[in-house]
C-alpha cells in the first residue's frame, strides 16, 4: 500500500530537532523490521510523536530512508578521504582507511546496516544518488591498492576485486557487530587492519613478508 505524502516538506531537515528524532527512530525501527516490515506508525512511536507528525517533517518513509543512506555514506566518504589524507604511502593509507572504515561500521552498526542493506528499497532516482557516493567510496579505496601495487608495496593479481573484498568485509560487520559482544569496535578494526594488509602481501611487524 502507498502511504500518503506530504508535498509540501522538502528533504533537508538536519536542522530541525523533530526530523533528527525521526531519523533516529526510522534507523532503529528499519535494522530491527528491515524498510518494508516497517510503517509509518512503527516510526513514529519509536520518535515519541504521532503518526501524522512524521508528515510535517517527512514526505515518506522512503524520504527517510533516502535521508538515513545519503548522511551516511556521505560520512563514510568523508572518512576514507581524511585517511588517505592523513597518511602517507598506500600501506599506511590503507592500514588507516580500513581501520577507520571498520570501526565506524561497528561503531554505528544500526544505521549502516539499514544504509547498506536496504538500498533496493529507494526510488530509482534516490538509489542513483546514493550510488554515485558509493562509487567514490570504492574507486578511493581502489586507487589505494592500485597505487600499492604499481610501486610494489602490494601483491595482488587483482587490485579491483581486492579492493572491493576490503570493502565488503568492513561493511559486514555492521550485519554482527553488537555491542557488549567479546569485542570492541577498536579491537575488531585494528584486527580487520591487520586481514587487509596481509590479504595484500604486507607482513606485520618483525615478520618476513609472504613469499611471491
Amino acid at each position: 500500500m502507498t502511504e500518503a505524502v506530504n508535498p509540501e516538506r522538502g528533504p533537508d531537515r538536519a536542522a530541525d530537532p523533530g526530523s533528527e528524532r525521526l531519523a533516529r527512530a526510522a534507523a532503529e525501527a528499519f535494522a530491527a523490521r528491515g524498510f518494508h516490515g516497517t510503517s509509518t506508525r512503527h516510526v513514529a512511536a519509536a520518535a515519541g510523536m504521532s503518526p501524522a507528525a512524521l508528515y510535517v517533517h517527512h514526505r515518506s518513509k522512503e524520504e527517510l530512508l533516502h535521508r538515513l543512506s545519503l548522511e551516511g555514506h556521505r560520512r563514510v566518504l568523508a572518512l576514507v578521504r581524511d585517511a588517505v589524507a592523513g597518511a602517507e604511502g598506500p600501506v599506511a593509507q590503507l592500514g588507516d582507511l580500513v581501520e577507520r572504515f571498520v570501526e565506524h561500521h561497528a561503531t554505528e552498526h544500526v544505521s549502516s546496516r539499514v544504509v547498506n542493506y536496504e538500498l533496493a528499497a529507494l526510488d530509482d532516482e534516490h538509489r542513483a544518488e546514493v550510488a554515485a557516493l558509493r562509487h567514490d567510496i570504492e574507486e578511493c579505496v581502489r586507487d589505494v591498492v592500485r597505487r600499492g601495487v604499481t610501486e610494489g608495496s602490494f601483491v595482488t593479481d587483482d587490485p579491483d576485486l581486492t579492493a572491493a573484498a576490503l570493502i565488503s568485509l568492513g561493511v559486514d560487520v555492521s550485519r554482527w557487530f553488537r555491542p557488549g559482544g567479546r569485542w570492541t569496535p577498536a579491537e575488531v578494526a585494528v584486527h580487520y587492519r591487520g586481514l587487509a594488509l596481509a590479504m595484500l602481501g604486507v607482513a606485520p611487524p618483525g615478520l618476513p613478508p609472504s613469499p611471491p
